[in-house]
């Protein structure tokens, strides 16, 4: 199970890329009106919420190793990304209504955008763009 969980760092940026890629693709549909660009942020995102529930599966997995600190910046962390993985997954499942779709997937780009941060704020430190 621990080398499961070692994982989560390699997994963790491709479901990332995938669901901030399906918002901006989103936001290329909006501006241009142009429906192909939709359906290229439902099939980002659909990939993306298959890979971010490996990938949460993953970190938690890595959060229970005796290596890791539990510390409140894991929490959050840990129960942002939940969040942010349920709303990915609603938001692959909600395809249908456009208007629902965009709201939701811009939620759920926002949640993971954070997340992420904070997992870096973890690996890199507070200090990491001071000069």
């Amino acid at each position: 199970m621990a080398l499961l969980g070692r994982l989560h760092p390699v997994l963790v940026h491709f479901p990332i890329a995938l669901v901030i890629l399906a918002a901006m693709a989103e936001g290329v549909a909006v501006a241009t009106r142009d429906s192909r660009w939709h359906f290229v942020a439902v099939a980002n995102v659909r990939a993306g919420a298959f890979f971010a529930v490996l990938t949460a599966g993953a970190g938690w997995l890595l959060a229970q190793t005796p290596s890791i600190e539990p510390t409140p910046l894991l929490t959050w962390h840990r129960w942002l990304g939940t969040t942010g993985v349920v709303f990915t997954v609603v938001v692959a499942l909600a395809t249908r209504n456009v208007r629902r779709f965009r709201v939701l997937l811009f939620a759920a780009a926002a949640l993971v955008a954070v997340t992420g941060h904070l997992g870096g704020l973890m690996v890199w430190g507070e200090d990491w763009f001071r000069f």
